[in-house]
């Protein structure tokens, strides 16, 4: 769920067993924020998520990086994940799998197994 469609001037320092300073142009939201990750591939600018504390109001950002304001509830996530699954594109790669061993569960087993191989490409 972007927020903005523009760029933002970033910048993150995590250090372990001290805050983390996250400022978004210049202004700290580390207070609001519960978790981040940062993005990007060879053709994209990179993509800073941050994971939002609940009832957070915002803050006005402009800059230099692609900016997604995400909620920190990690069901929201989840239940996002699952709802962008294709059930036939994923009912042919678990059928397709060749991990099944025949033992209970084997279909379910390729199902969680890949979800999970397509939650870690994501």
């Amino acid at each position: 769920m972007s927020t903005f469609d523009q760029h933002h001037r970033v910048r993150i320092s995590a250090v372990p067993e001290q805050p983390a300073v996250i400022e978004i142009d210049g202004r700290d939201v580390a207070s609001s924020v519960e978790a981040y990750r940062i993005t990007q591939t060879m053709d994209e600018d990179p993509e800073v998520t941050l994971y939002v504390a609940r009832g957070w109001n915002g803050v006005r950002f402009e800059g230099l990086a692609d900016v997604v304001v995400e909620p920190a509830d990690v069901r929201q996530v989840v239940v996002g994940f699952l709802d962008a699954v294709d059930w036939r594109k994923l009912d042919e790669a678990v059928l397709a799998r060749d991990d099944h061993d025949g033992g209970p569960g084997e279909l379910t087993r390729g199902v969680l197994a890949q979800l999970r191989e397509w939650a870690l490409s994501a």
